[in-house]
């Protein structure tokens, strides 16, 4: 294991490189965050603050999106599937296969290093706009949601990084993954409750979208913070949940052995 402790302690020290870029793009990244909190402060304009939409005040729905921004802070990938995908079309990984680490678990260790950095740049201006909007921040449902809660955010982050490291060997076949990649992001991004929270869908709609892994990445987190699991539904959560980050885990392992296969390094 002190070879992978070495690894976060080089991943650190080379992210920590990129701690301004990270400060900037966590202060970027409130625009769209302040314009649908505007948003939505118009469309319950009309009709109140108190009036609710499938159960959300204004209140709950600003809580929603700040907490979203959290949980998408916490445990987003952010460039390891372009650096995977970069290692393979470059020949970089030839080193792992002469050297007794593991380049799934070498990759995890730069994502958890990665997301360490991510969130201490990001804290200051996230934290001042969650400040500005505290009085709509609820707190924890109950001491067990918020136990749950970060359970569900490491398993969120798990199936995040599974996910993108699986799309990411699709580089053994093809040159360039960038448009596969952009294809899944585009359904996390609406299917996994970024855009709008997923339970003001229609009910057969929303348990459609319930057998898939993308509102396990952000949407099931939060509205375990906000105590809308509870009960039974919140352990089939949690099981579908760690289903998904099981599955892509294996799924990363499969591809992975099929795609050494295919490689070829070309030079000295």
């Amino acid at each position: 294991m002190r070879k992978y402790w070495h690894v976060i302690k080089i991943g650190l020290e080379n992210t920590l490189v990129y701690r301004f870029n990270f400060f900037f793009r966590a202060i970027f990244s409130l625009v769209p965050l302040l314009a649908t909190i505007l948003l939505w402060r118009a469309i319950y304009g009309a009709s109140g603050p108190n009036h609710e939409i499938s159960g959300y005040s204004l209140g709950r729905m600003i809580s929603y999106y700040l907490m979203i921004t959290i949980v998408e802070a916490l445990t987003s990938v952010s460039e390891d599937d372009w650096q995977i995908a970069a290692d393979i079309r470059d020949g970089n990984i030839s080193q792992f296969l002469l050297k007794p680490i593991d380049y799934l678990g070498y990759r995890l260790c730069l994502f958890a290093s990665g997301r360490l950095i991510y969130t201490c740049a990001s804290a200051i201006p996230v934290g001042v706009f969650i400040c500005f909007y505290s009085e709509s921040l609820l707190p924890p449902a109950s001491a067990d949601a918020f136990f749950w809660f970060v359970v569900s955010v490491f398993l969120a982050a798990m199936l995040q990084f599974f996910i993108s490291y699986t799309l990411a060997l699709l580089a053994f076949w093809l040159l360039e993954v960038s448009t596969v990649i952009f294809i899944v992001f585009a359904f996390e991004y609406i299917a996994g409750g970024h855009l709008f929270p997923l339970n003001i869908l229609p009910p057969v709609l929303e348990r459609i979208l319930n057998y898939t892994p993308f509102p396990y990445e952000l949407f099931f987190p939060v509205s375990v913070y906000m105590g809308q699991q509870t009960g039974m539904a919140l352990y089939q959560g949690l099981i579908m949940q760690v289903f998904w980050v099981v599955f892509f885990f294996g799924m990363a392992r499969f591809v992975w052995s099929r795609g050494i296969r295919k490689y070829a390094a070309v030079g000295g």
